[in-house]
């Protein structure tokens, strides 16, 4: 009898389990089709309008879908299988992207864009917290952590290589062949998801939808401000923060490169591409550390972001040449990748540590809403202020660092308590 037991608990303790591994092999098709889709999509769009304002627009327009519809993705994940959800999506996914790479041939180019990254948008609201969800489905005690950290490997990876794929796709093939690679990779990710085996979640069949999905709302919110107003904290923490880093990485430094700089789209591919490579270290770190890691130490990460973003408006300020600036840039943005891995795993990691079974799927839907609230107001306001300071980018950059070093340096105190509190989900209660 006991000698049946131990394999049983081996198999509970093992990190790449068969759910897991397949989860992993579709995250990276995902991430590979996605992620170069978007890559090329931004390049056509700043050579066809020329404008951080207009791209930045667009990026938010197609972020206010996740941002409304990531609660309800989180309501159900929690009551519909999730691998089905997952399979679902990216089916839906490449269906999108096969039927908008005809549409790019008749006129309004940039308005088939927008409503492409809208419906990927729609479509992400409900997947990413089914994902999130599933890995501590799948695992348990510190495979949690280092799940997230694979996770995060993953997309750093794909965050490496998808940016050369996109320049090399689209400076020598144009932008639709890129939407057919794209459409493959959607297509093989719900290939590899079928073969998830997960439970299904239970749910109250005797409650009318409506009824259904008020409960939850309201049960997801007393969770966050009366059980564990800590996490609730945090979010907001991170949405603060993603309101300057944010808009200065995703509008300001492809606008920084191509614009200011003037160099070509090879020269932010490898600069992306390097960025993935930190984001890489950075998860590898994760795994090295385990539950070693401190969130007191975290902290210290924000305060290193402003730090990057301060030294990069330093770079515009002095008398450098395009290619110092450059190097410069390539590498403040490298160490801003490297720390937000750090954050953005032990943080996720804690969240599902403290988050009951029930409520993870909303819970983890929470998380992507709050932290993609900040973003589009970010990169909105970033984009005019690059286009109104283009040849003085420097008050653009410096004042964000100095504002994120002074949020770090205030956020000691909050992570100190943060990690000295022990929660037990199972018992709803503190160490």
């Amino acid at each position: 009898m006991s000698e049946q037991k131990i394999p049983e608990k081996r198999r509970k303790e093992k990190l790449f389990t068969a759910n897991f591994t397949f989860l992993i092999l579709g995250q990276a098709s995902s991430l590979l089709g996605n992620n170069t889709l978007k890559f090329a999509l931004s390049m056509y769009v700043l050579e066809q309008t020329g404008s951080a304002s207009v791209f930045a627009g667009l990026l938010s327009l197609a972020m206010l879908p996740t941002i409304f519809l990531s609660p309800f993705g989180g309501i159900l994940a929690d009551r519909v299988n999730r691998r089905n959800i997952m399979v679902a999506l990216d089916a839906l996914s490449g269906g999108t992207v096969l039927i908008a790479s005809f549409a790019m041939a008749l006129e309004h180019k940039i308005f088939v864009v927008g409503v492409l990254l809208m419906l990927l948008s729609v479509f992400g609201a409900f997947e990413s917290p089914t994902v999130q969800a599933c890995i501590p489905q799948m695992l348990s005690g510190e495979n949690i952590v280092k799940g997230n950290a694979v996770v995060n490997q993953v997309a750093s990876i794909a965050s490496l290589v998808t940016p050369f794929l996109g320049s090399v796709f689209y400076t020598v093939f144009g932008i639709r062949p890129v939407f057919y690679a794209a459409v493959l990779c959607f297509f093989m990710t719900a290939f590899f998801e079928c073969f998830i085996h997960l439970n299904a979640q239970k749910a109250d069949s005797k409650s009318e939808m409506g009824a259904a999905i008020r409960d939850d709302f309201l049960m997801s919110l007393h969770f966050l401000r009366r059980e564990q107003p800590e996490i609730l904290k945090l979010l907001l923490l991170a949405a603060a923060v993603s309101l300057f880093v944010a808009g200065t990485a995703v509008v300001g430094f492809p606008y920084l490169v191509r614009t200011v700089l003037g160099l070509s789209a090879a020269h932010y591919g490898a600069a992306e591409s390097v960025m993935g490579l930190a984001s890489v270290l950075g998860s590898i770190l994760v795994v090295a550390l385990g539950s070693k890691g401190q969130m007191r130490g975290l902290f210290g990460v924000i305060v290193l972001l402003g730090v990057c973003l301060i030294t990069c408006g330093a770079a515009f300020l002095l008398p450098l040449s395009s290619f110092w600036r450059y190097g410069i840039l390539l590498g403040m943005f490298a160490v801003c990748q490297l720390g937000a891995s750090l954050f953005s795993t032990y943080a996720i990691s804690l969240i599902q540590e403290r988050t009951p079974e029930k409520l993870m799927g909303k819970i983890m839907s929470y998380v992507f809403t709050i932290s993609m609230c900040a973003q589009p107001a970010g990169q909105i306001i970033y984009g005019a202020l690059f286009d109104r300071f283009s040849d003085r980018v420097f008050w653009v950059l410096i004042p964000s660092g100095l504002i994120v070093t002074g949020i770090g340096m205030a956020s000691a105190r909050f992570f100190r308590s943060l990690s000295a509190v022990k929660y037990d989900k199972d018992n709803n209660g503190v160490l």
